[in-house]
């Protein structure tokens, strides 16, 4: 994915300033009056701050031309691109309009939208990016081990409850398709269980795109309950040593990537549980997978999904809202 000449042209005019006649709404920037509070990212007080000066104050449009083009990721630009948009339609910079920016957001968009993007204030007061056709927000990658609000606590009860009381196919449709899209992943793939016989010990599989531009495949492993190392397994368990079978079936096999038109290996595997991973199945796993394919499987629990779903800021399954609860969250989307 490349932006158009055009679009970073103008884009980088809004972020200069460089609007010479009529009500502009964009702040001119020059390198001493640049001053970026100290909540701004590092890279957008660069873009903005660390050129070299015009005649008329404005900041020379290819420096920032050149540091707005994002990196060709599918359906989300990269997290400086966003970080810069961001700064650039902080609410405390609105000129010749009310903090809501109209106007400027009315320019912004009328440049992103022949790229496919939308921009938009959430209830943060903070200005996000949306691929139109995906409905996919350009976020901060999100860290799923930092303390919930009370909503998110919330999101995430009526999430477990959901996940609880669906299928396996309810689980990879509803939830870990919707899940890997918006973590970035792209081509996510559901193999579907209605030809067990296509399957080969994968539920799903999808790729990443490195920076470099290579390609990382991967084959997902869908179980719905616990996953456990006990010799009988209980109904609704399931048995590490039969994951290790699909596991390595998976790493074994080729997929076809119609993108390509070729058959390529799978790099990764992830183990996936509706339920625990037991501690004891985790470190049977281990000793039984030699060095080599150690570090190709990785393994999610239910406590893993539960905290991606809410972080990503998804919005629930309609199964998991209540009929009198339509509003299921107050995060910025």
């Amino acid at each position: 994915m490349e932006f158009k000449e055009r679009t970073l042209t103008q884009i980088a005019d809004m972020i200069c300033g460089n609007f010479e006649t009529g009500e502009t709404f964009f702040r001119c920037r020059s390198s001493e009056a640049a001053a970026i509070s100290p909540n701004s990212s590092r890279t957008a007080r660069q873009t903005i701050a660390t050129t070299d000066r015009r005649e008329n104050g404005g900041l020379p449009k290819p420096s920032v031309r050149s540091s707005a083009n994002p990196n060709p990721f599918p359906n989300t630009p990269p997290d400086t691109f966003a970080r810069v948009i961001r700064t650039l339609m902080d609410q405390g910079d609105s000129i010749n309009e009310g903090p809501e920016r109209p106007g400027a957001l009315a320019l912004l968009n009328t440049a992103l939208a022949r790229e496919g993007f939308e921009a938009f204030y959430a209830p943060d007061r903070q200005c996000y990016l949306r691929h139109i056709a995906t409905n996919t927000v350009a976020t901060p990658l999100p860290n799923p081990h930092r303390p919930f609000s009370a909503s998110e606590l919330k999101r995430r009860e009526r999430l477990l409850a959901y996940i609880e009381a669906i299928s396996e196919d309810n689980l990879i449709q509803e939830v870990l398709l919707p899940l890997f899209r918006q973590l970035g992943f792209h081509r996510v793939t559901a193999a579907g269980h209605k030809d067990k016989a296509l399957e080969y010990g994968k539920d799903i599989w999808m790729k990443h795109t490195l920076p470099t531009q290579h390609i990382l495949y991967f084959g997902i492993q869908v179980k719905k309950g616990k996953i456990d190392a006990a010799g009988v397994s209980k109904d609704g368990n399931a048995n590490v040593a039969e994951i290790l079978n699909q596991a390595t079936m998976m790493l074994g096999h080729e997929i076809f990537d119609p993108e390509t038109s070729r058959r390529v290996l799978v790099d990764h595997a992830f183990i996936v549980a509706g339920g625990e991973i037991t501690k004891a199945g985790r470190n049977w796993l281990g000793n039984k997978l030699d060095a080599t394919k150690r570090s190709q499987v990785m393994f999610i629990d239910r406590d893993d999904i539960l905290k991606l779903f809410v972080v990503a800021n998804l919005p629930l399954p309609s199964g998991a809202i209540p009929d009198n609860d339509p509003i299921e969250t107050d995060l910025p989307f």
